[in-house]
């Protein structure tokens, strides 16, 4: 593999250690207390505030912001925690400038505003930092619940369900806990390894176990699960990766762009990571800014991103697109792949003009050509692995309001489940929810 991938171009060492260690730096410094008082001084303190509804997680957000304010981030914590337990993480990477920040009366305003993000990370952070953990666990109710997937959804659950008293049990598939938080997010937005230092916090509410490299098709039976505990939550986001269905796409140099985020999060020394002079990255959801932005801070000379549909489908927000563009990745619409030319590697991507005919992408005939020694797949991820018993809708699983899933005792919810947006704030709202039905149905 490594003769096919030099011949193609692909290699690691294209930066120095210290051009990459700058170029992997935290996207947003955090605030230091003075900056944090100076930002939540801008709030208005709305009464039904438009920034809450706007929230996936209801968190109340002028609260927090007062108790900023006063100088008692501790309690702005608990306000944000009580509703998001990960909202450490969320505070990083929730895309809010088109949920609470976009929703700001000093938005409308000013078109600047209240940096709720940040503050939300100042608060979180302070609370971690000095290892508190503002939750205590009820009296053990003697009950046990398996939560399939340590990702946002499954840990945000666990929580919740230890907190009311009852023994979780949580497996994971991989030899790690945090799911997209840990493997799947862009390394310049989770630094200093946050999402395992998120986990370990979470913990400390006790009652949660993790087993890992477990999973369906990995020990794991629907019906042994039922039989063992008293419900069970499954959160096994979505393995899959679309097929381009592009000739050529076999060939080296084309891979899935969740794969090469991973390698990024996983790796110990980033400038041993090997990346193209070219590289063509198909898609235009967040996977794909990610995956192009990191080619780009680890020496790619030209990054495309290629997306069939025009600039406002994008499913990555305007912030993320102008964050592509001021790395110097450049954006193209209209276009889908068609073939991947080379000789064993990728060399050239043939693309086609597409239009918009009756809402469906139609090829134009009319095509062209990139230099592409990488290709990277991000159009999109599959359930994989689900049991066959579960009702299935729209490709995934199909659940109520609540996470109730077809088959009685077992709930689901996340990147898995019917409904809501893909977002680590959606999945944790969604493991809080079922958590809580779960406590109810237990408790009945």
């Amino acid at each position: 593999m490594a003769t096919s991938h030099q011949a193609s171009g692909i290699k690691s060492g294209r930066l120095s250690s210290v051009d990459i260690a700058e170029n992997f730096g935290d996207l947003h410094a955090p605030y230091d207390a003075h900056e944090a008082a100076v930002a939540a001084d801008r709030c208005y303190f709305c009464f039904d505030a438009p920034c809450m509804t706007a929230c996936p997680t209801s968190i109340d957000i002028p609260q927090f912001i007062r108790e900023i304010q006063a100088g008692h981030a501790e309690s702005a914590a608990k306000t944000i925690l009580d509703q998001n337990i990960l909202g450490g993480m969320c505070a990083r990477v929730c895309p809010t400038e088109t949920l609470c920040e976009e929703a700001c009366v000093r938005e409308a305003a000013e078109g600047k505003p209240v940096e709720i993000g940040r503050l939300q990370r100042f608060a979180t952070d302070t609370v971690m930092e000095k290892g508190i953990h503002p939750f205590t666990r009820a009296e053990a109710t003697g009950k046990t619940v398996a939560v399939v997937g340590a990702g946002p959804a499954g840990l945000a659950a666990a929580h919740r369900l230890a907190m009311k008293g009852h023994d979780v049990v949580v497996f994971e598939y991989k030899s790690k806990a945090g799911g997209l938080n840990e493997f799947g997010i862009a390394a310049y937005k989770s630094t200093n390894d946050f999402a395992g230092r998120e986990v370990e916090w979470l913990m400390q509410i006790g009652g949660i176990t993790v087993e890992y490299d477990k999973g369906f098709g990995k020990g794991l039976t629907l019906d042994g699960l039922k039989a063992e505990y008293d419900a069970v939550f499954l959160s096994i986001g979505l393995a899959g990766v679309n097929a381009l269905r592009a000739a050529g796409e076999d060939k080296d140099g084309v891979r899935d762009a969740v794969d090469f985020i991973e390698d990024v999060r996983q790796a110990d020394d980033l400038s041993a990571l090997p990346v193209g002079r070219n590289v063509v990255v198909i898609g235009g959801g967040m996977t794909a800014v990610d995956a192009a932005v990191q080619s780009k801070l680890l020496g790619a000379e030209n990054v495309t991103i290629a997306y069939r549909r025009d600039r406002d489908a994008m499913g990555a927000s305007r912030f993320e697109q102008d964050l592509a563009a001021s790395k110097g990745v450049k954006l193209m619409f209209n276009v889908m792949p068609k073939e991947i030319i080379g000789n064993g590697a990728a060399a050239e991507i043939e693309l086609e003009y597409t239009d918009i005919v009756e809402g469906r992408v139609t090829g134009t005939g009319e095509t062209t050509r990139l230099a592409a020694d990488q290709v990277f797949k991000a159009i999109g991820q599959t359930l994989e692995g689900a049991p066959q018993e579960l009702a299935i809708e729209g490709g995934k699983i199909q659940v109520n309001d609540a996470g109730r899933t077809s088959i009685a005792g077992v709930w689901a919810g996340g990147d898995c489940a019917s409904g809501g947006e893909d977002l680590t704030v959606t999945a944790v709202a969604e493991g809080r929810d079922a958590a809580e039905d779960i406590h109810k149905s237990l408790m009945a």
